[in-house]
């Protein structure tokens, strides 16, 4: 496993993360989450990303069982704030940012967090009120660091103007081969500011690993077909999308590559990018996807899936 410096922090990443967006605490049992957990640690994975909202709860009360008895050092933990968690708790008002940030430090089992992230962009509070918000956060040593995720070119730049405020460290954008959008603007406003990507769906919820066939059902077991973690995959399930995806086979198989792992080594050839981040339901799809780190692939290989993926977009009428 290869690591990265995340932003203008001290923190080190491993280039392959773990999250636990649908999976941990909601599609995933807890044995099974637990053991994905521990396989994580043997491969090198030293971060794991997480919500308050995954599971209103459900994921970091699973995290923090599965991380009891781990040296805290010996992991960087990261979660979110902003999503509804019922009774009129949401956004990222002062209030809520103390009361979630308590609240995820209790589920979790920990002092504090590593890093905590804006899960989106709150237009319903004033942008001074959550810096202020999340600079006493550090502050008081309940997090280390301050990132976001999906806050557009503006949000992010109101947010660097600000003076006396801790400065944010992370953005989490969607980011794949099969969506491009940071690159126009968020990746580079990051990279001049001190602020590295940590991403998300890299591999299109699975599309990516080539395993969906367009002219057949969704495999057993897989994200697709499943009731809990399937609504998320479905805008990727286009047969346009699951086309492309074949015909990029022959290029990871060149590389020396499974399909997975050329997508996610696609990701990683991006230096702003510290970490992609996989959901797994078993240990053995870590192993797979912990292969991706460090793998050195012909750029002539990337640009041709590059173009693959541009001629599969879906024709929207």
């Amino acid at each position: 496993m290869k690591y990265r410096k995340l932003g203008a922090s001290d923190l080190n990443v491993s280039e392959i993360s773990l999250g636990s967006w649908l999976t941990y605490g909601v599609g995933v049992e807890k044995d099974k989450a637990v053991a994905c957990v521990n396989r994580s640690f043997e491969l090198g994975i030293n971060f794991i990303d997480t919500a308050n909202v995954y599971g209103r709860g459900a994921a970091e009360t699973v995290l923090g069982e599965a991380l009891v008895g781990r040296k805290r050092n010996s992991y960087i933990l990261a979660t979110k704030v902003f999503g509804d968690m019922g009774g009129g708790n949401q956004g990222l008002s002062a209030r809520q940012i103390e009361k979630q940030l308590d609240d995820s430090l209790r589920r979790l089992k920990t002092d504090f967090v590593d890093l905590y992230q804006c899960h989106r962009y709150d237009t319903g509070t004033p942008l001074d009120e959550t810096m202020e918000a999340l600079t006493k956060a550090v502050k008081s040593g309940k997090t280390r660091y301050l990132g976001f995720s999906e806050w557009s070119p503006q949000n992010i730049e109101d947010a660097i103007a600000m003076p006396k405020v801790e400065r944010f460290v992370s953005s989490q954008p969607q980011y794949s081969l099969l969506w491009r959008r940071p690159e126009a603007k968020v990746i580079p406003l990051s990279a001049a500011n001190g602020i590295s990507q940590i991403v998300w769906s890299p591999l299109a919820q699975g599309v990516l690993t080539g395993k969906y066939d367009p002219n057949s059902p969704p495999p057993a077991g897989s994200r697709a077909a499943s009731d809990n973690m399937g609504g998320a995959i479905k805008g990727w399930m286009d047969k346009s999308w699951l086309e492309g995806v074949q015909k990029m086979k022959p290029l990871a198989k060149e590389a020396g590559l499974t399909m997975g792992q050329f997508a996610l080594a696609w990701v990683l050839r991006e230096p702003n990018v510290a970490s992609a981040i996989v959901g797994a339901s078993r240990p053995e799809q870590l192993d797979e996807n912990a292969a991706a780190s460090g793998a050195k692939v012909d750029p002539a290989l990337f640009a041709k899936a590059e173009a693959i993926a541009e001629e599969s977009r879906p024709k929207r009428a």
